[in-house]
Order: structure tokens, then C-alpha cells, then sequence
């Protein structure tokens, strides 16, 4: 008789189109994320990504370090970046040997029109948290750096590189048009007499 191995029910089900002896050594984990069609669920390992981390982590207040939106909208990127083939190779390329120079490398005629479309997204996504955020946005959610990483690069003090990011994830947050209703926004308070008004 065979004797079957009980399977882990973490990998089990989302593990199906991701090889069986891989997925054992993988914390997987599904999420949701807003597409342009709707509501997507999508499969994440959670050993890999930063943001997990943080996400899971508590501070001294009890909260965790970046909110769900802010989970949501780094993961949201990190997807169209891997979607958009935008991670750098690390190892070699034998696809386009046998097919001729023009092949591989992601050229024009190569990609498809969901490639070409997710690095449209990320490419925008970037552009509207603009430069002072867009790189720590890279190498985080992108590039799964973790922060003490970008601290020592970049020569920025210790534990600052938290406060950019979740700065760097409210912003895009909003670009994915994912709001936090419990901050809410702020109010603008005048100290005007009860008689006087603005004129235009």
C-alpha cells in the first residue's frame, strides 16, 4: 500500500499551479487586490516579502507598522512589477539561442499586452509618488530590500526608512484608490470673526 503524506492546508489549495515540493518550503498565502476587472485573488509568499513582514509586526502602540491598505497597495505594485518582467535577471538566458537575436529580452514584438500594460501601471504608479518616495517604493516592494538594507545604501539614519515608507505607501495607496476611513481627512480650521467670509 502507499502511504500518503499528510499535505500542509496552508500550500494545499493555493498551491496549484506552483510546483508541490517548492510550495512545502514556502509560506504561502492568498490575497485580494483591486484590478481593473474587479476584485482578484492572487497567492503571495509571505517568507519573501518586506511588507509581510511589517504588516504582521506590531509597534509599541500595538499597531501594526504599515496598514492594510498600505499592504494591499505595495503588494499591488510588486505584482505589476513581476507581471511586467521588471525584475532584474540573476541568471543566465538561454531562451533565445536557438530562436535568433531578436527573441528574448523583452523587445517590442516579444511582449504581450498584459506585460506592456503592468509596466504601463507601474511606470504611473511611480510617476505620481514622484521621486522622493518612488525609489524606496522600488526597492521594497519591488526589489523585497528589506529596510535596514535601504538605511545603510541610501546613509540615512536608523529606523527613518520606516516612516518614508509608509509616507511613500499612503501616497500610493491613494493612486490605487484605496482609503483609509478612520483618518479621514483633515479639517481646515479658520479663526475668523462670526461676521467675516472670504471673498473671491
Amino acid at each position: 500500500m502507499k502511504s500518503h503524506r499528510p499535505s500542509k492546508t496552508r500550500t494545499a489549495e493555493p498551491a496549484h499551479d506552483i510546483d508541490a515540493r517548492r510550495a512545502e518550503h514556502l509560506t504561502l498565502a492568498s490575497r485580494e487586490v483591486m484590478t481593473e476587472s474587479g476584485v482578484a485573488r492572487v497567492m503571495v509568499n509571505d517568507s519573501e516579502s518586506p511588507l509581510a513582514w511589517l504588516a504582521r509586526r506590531k509597534g509599541r502602540d500595538g499597531r501594526t507598522m504599515i496598514g492594510h491598505n498600505q499592504f494591499i497597495a505595495g503588494e499591488k505594485l510588486r505584482a505589476d512589477f513581476t507581471r511586467g518582467h521588471l525584475a532584474p535577471r540573476v541568471t543566465s538566458s538561454w531562451s533565445g539561442i536557438a530562436r535568433g537575436k531578436n527573441c528574448g529580452g523583452g523587445d517590442a514584438g516579444t511582449m504581450t499586452d498584459v506585460v506592456i500594460a503592468a509596466r504601463q501601471r507601474v511606470r504611473l504608479a511611480l510617476e505620481v509618488c514622484g521621486p522622493e518616495f518612488s525609489g524606496i517604493l522600488l526597492d521594497v516592494c519591488c526589489l523585497l530590500r528589506g529596510l535596514e538594507d535601504v538605511e545603510r545604501e541610501r546613509g540615512w539614519p536608523a529606523r527613518s526608512a520606516k516612516v518614508v515608507l509608509q509616507l511613500a505607501l499612503d501616497r500610493l495607496a491613494r493612486h490605487y484608490g484605496l482609503h483609509d476611513n478612520a483618518r479621514g481627512s483633515a479639517h481646515i480650521r479658520t479663526w475668523l470673526a462670526e461676521d467675516a467670509s472670504f471673498t473671491a
